[in-house]
């Protein structure tokens, strides 16, 4: 990828940036392929999911992604590159896109500036294999349009294009530069077609348990239990689905709003296909982190609700810390992780005795697990060792996934899958898609799951996935 210090805050004219493009466009028609431009300037302070609910169209791809704990929001819409791999060797088809790309690209701006330059934003779905009647496919991967960053209170803005032999530059130029302007004047009014607040009125949700009712969930886990004691699997996860609609469309965008705000310590995102469907939700759980040579990956285990009162919250903490069965599970989530990625080369270093994650409505055992890893590997990969990680799927692995689909009565899609985004060096960051919901006009799937091992109760199991189902369920009313 070239780079080029052009400032677009600072003096340079709409006619210079023209220039530039057209310059752009005759490399492409010299080397006889598309070239990408990447425009980054630093902003003044903007809310990347207010720009993006400003904007915010069904019909377009974007991508949310927030952790306030970490000072971090990104936001990105519109598609300038896409692929959507439909079967087999989806990382690798990702990899090389992204590797095709970045050779084919040109970033413009102060390359020190967080969030510099072209980004990929990717969803992979749990399976490989597309599911029949999915919304997504086994690998969405997209360079936006326009990309917002606020990371540590610093924003910075990004304007992307394809520009090929074909490609009309007074158009470009002008949406370039008009996404310069807006992004440094912006007033945050809302997109005219959504109805003002107190022109809503408020959801009515009915529940619908596809099939998946508490009995029906019980009876599952009574099954994968004698599997488990016949030696077929250590642990499986087994989710649920629920339907929920409105007698109006769901907004994801403020339904995402609520979640930041009540989940700081989780992610918050959303992932839009274009064809009017978002996978939306607040994961606890971080699938891996590249920075670097420094690699970061979570693990996450066992459950307890939060207590109403500070005594009752430290009992049930004290009680999930010394859960046998919740150890037991979250053991094998650490020793799954440690292998898988010793495979890859790496010894990783585990951060003592598990603590516990606290979230406003539930507590899980929790492990940071971190590692130097050499410069030949790059997120991609390690996203293809590591997912699914035990903690959604179960182990080992293809055996729990295996049966998977024998128990579960619907598609997961993104449900459990990465979600994330990786850069120009191939570092990056993805979270697991879980404590989420597919938002589709006025109908929102939610989904909720847990592991199962030795010593689950299967009435417990299901009282837990209503307690994650609650967490979502109150966001959208």
């Amino acid at each position: 990828m070239d780079t080029f210090p052009l400032d677009l805050s600072a003096s340079p004219t709409e006619e210079a940036l023209g220039a530039f493009l057209e310059g752009i466009q005759g490399k492409a028609e010299s080397l006889g392929h598309g070239q990408l431009v990447s425009i980054s300037i630093e902003s003044k302070a903007l809310d990347p999911l207010a720009v993006l609910e400003s904007i915010y169209e069904p019909g377009e791809l974007h991508f949310y992604m927030e952790r306030r704990s970490d000072g971090l929001a990104l936001a990105g819409a519109e598609e300038a590159l896409a692929l959507k791999a439909k079967e087999g060797n989806r990382f690798e088809n990702a990899r090389e896109f992204i590797e095709d790309t970045l050779a084919n690209a040109s970033a413009v701006g102060d390359s020190s500036l967080p969030f510099f330059g072209p980004h990929f934003f990717c969803g992979f779905t749990f399976f490989e294999e597309r599911e029949e009647g999915s919304p997504f496919e086994p690998a969405t991967v997209f360079v936006p349009k326009w990309q917002v960053s606020m990371v540590s209170g610093k924003c910075v803005a990004t304007a992307n294009a394809y520009i090929d032999g074909g490609s009309d530059i007074d158009s470009i130029k002008k949406r370039i530069w008009n996404a310069n302007t807006k992004f440094n004047t912006f007033d945050y009014r809302p997109n005219g077609a959504r109805q003002e607040e107190a022109d809503r009125p408020k959801w009515h949700v009915e529940g619908d348990e596809r099939g998946n009712s508490d009995d029906a969930f019980i009876e599952a886990v009574g099954q994968a239990l004698t599997e488990i004691r016949e030696g077929a699997f250590e642990k499986i996860v087994l989710a649920r689905s629920k339907n929920f609609r409105a007698n109006q469309e769901f907004h994801p965008l403020e339904i995402l709003n609520g979640l930041r705000e009540q989940y700081p310590d989780c992610y918050a995102f959303s992932f839009a296909n274009g064809e009017g469907q978002s996978f939306i939700g607040a994961s606890p759980e971080r699938l891996a982190k590249l920075e670097g040579n420094v690699l970061k990956v979570d693990a996450l285990a066992g459950s307890a609700p939060r207590g109403s009162t500070a005594t009752e919250d430290a009992r049930l903490g004290s009680q999930l810390l010394s859960s046998e069965k919740d150890q037991r599970e979250h053991q094998v989530v650490v020793d799954s992780i440690r292998r898988r990625l010793h495979n890859l080369g790496i010894e990783a270093a585990i951060s003592g005795r598990p603590v516990l994650k606290r979230l406003s409505n539930v507590q899980h055992l929790y492990n940071e697990i971190s590692a130097d890893v050499s410069e030949n590997l790059d997120v991609v990969q390690l996203l293809k060792e590591l997912h699914p990680s035990p903690a959604v799927g179960g182990s080992p692995r293809s055996a729990a996934c295996q049966r998977i689909k024998h128990y579960e009565n619907f598609d997961r899609g993104l449900y459990a899958g990465p979600i994330g985004w990786v850069n120009s060096s191939f570092e990056g960051e993805f979270l697991v898609g879980i404590r989420s919901a597919l938002v589709d006009e006025d109908l929102a799937s939610l989904y909720a799951g847990v592991g199962i091992v030795k010593g689950s109760v299967p009435e417990n199991e299901a009282v837990e996935t209503d307690l994650k189902f609650r967490a979502l369920l109150e966001s959208l009313l």
